[in-house]
């Protein structure tokens, strides 16, 4: 399958919301051509607004159209669509559990050449902790416009996390995502790895490198960043005994501190997170920011191999 960027699904699924009768309203903070909104404002005009280049204003209005019982979506990039409204989402909508669903593009380094000061690494943190805040993180086209739909059909606000980047497709055609669901996407035995939005596709090649030396990986992504899937996650890492998360975002707040603080309750695991390691990002192509910051397949697979050895040579020195 062709490779697609998450975000390409953004204009082109409230097209099919609102073709579909749902009351759909979309409000942009002057970058409707890289979001791809441009789609919608052209097909329902009357249902779509452009805030400018004021991203407060753009989560207000969108939380007014929301009270008035509109299903709202908003724009931008994401790091003006959360750094710059912070204040707006946590307590215009999240605390009045309104009915928003902030839909940001251009997440990660997979930004590339603009640099460090477009590369939200910190969303995710940010978004986790807002209470009531579902956030979502696509790997891919299907699983973009999966969680779109989702968002639309389940009440409150959501946090879709969209990338600019094209990347591998890896959900089939008319995939539906479920809240709260991480997908086993190749069953394993000796390690699993957890991997949510571009990295799942490196997981997922780290899972083919890795059986070449005979280690076999089990894939999980988990798409539904918050609520997690706690029983599923749980499962694996009893059944493997160690654990990856990858993500590109910072190693702080986001994937692998869920699952750190999950299995540090429930089920204490040997684990490694693959992320960015506490810096902003830099200007680059986007594969040249992978292998920059270590978020390759071949850097999943080493850190996947380091653990696998260092647990073969616990348990050999406990015989």
């Amino acid at each position: 399958m062709s490779k697609r960027a998450t975000r390409e699904a953004f204009g082109e699924t409230l097209v099919e919301l609102a073709n579909d009768g749902v009351d759909v309203v979309a409000v942009e903070a002057d970058l409707s051509k890289s979001t791809t909104t441009e789609k919608f404002a052209k097909a329902f005009p009357d249902r779509f607004f452009n805030a400018g280049i004021a991203e407060a204003n753009m989560i207000d209005v969108a939380a007014g159209l929301a009270v008035s019982g509109k299903v709202a979506y908003t724009g931008s990039f994401a790091v003006f669509a959360t750094g710059r409204a912070y204040d707006q989402i946590r307590n215009t909508v999240a605390y009045s559990e309104l009915n928003v669903k902030l839909a940001p593009t251009h997440a990660g380094i997979t930004v590339g050449p603009d640099g460090g000061s477009h590369q939200m690494l910190e969303d995710l943190a940010l978004m986790r902790v807002v209470p009531g805040m579902r956030v979502l993180v696509p790997a891919d086209f299907n699983a973009a416009k999966a969680a779109l739909r989702l968002a639309a059909e389940t009440p409150g606000p959501f946090y879709v996390r969209l990338g600019r980047a094209a990347v591998e497709q890896v959900h089939p055609d008319g995939f539906e995502l479920e809240l709260g669901r991480a997908y086993v996407l190749r069953p394993g035995t000796d390690i699993t790895l957890l991997a949510c939005g571009v990295m799942v596709a490196e997981a997922l090649e780290a899972a083919d490198l890795l059986a070449e030396a005979r280690i076999s990986a089990e894939v999980i992504d988990v798409a539904s960043l918050k609520p997690l899937d706690e029983a599923t996650i749980l499962a694996s890492a009893r059944k493997t005994g160690a654990v990856i998360s990858a993500e590109e975002h910072s190693i702080i707040g986001g994937l692998g501190a869920a699952v750190s603080a999950l299995l540090a309750e429930q089920a204490p695991t040997p684990m490694r997170i693959i992320g960015v390691r506490d810096v902003f990002g830099t200007s680059g192509e986007p594969r040249e920011l992978l292998e920059h910051f270590g978020l390759t397949a071949s850097d999943i697979a080493r850190a996947a191999r380091e653990l696998f050895a260092e647990r073969a040579g616990e348990s050999a020195g406990c015989e």
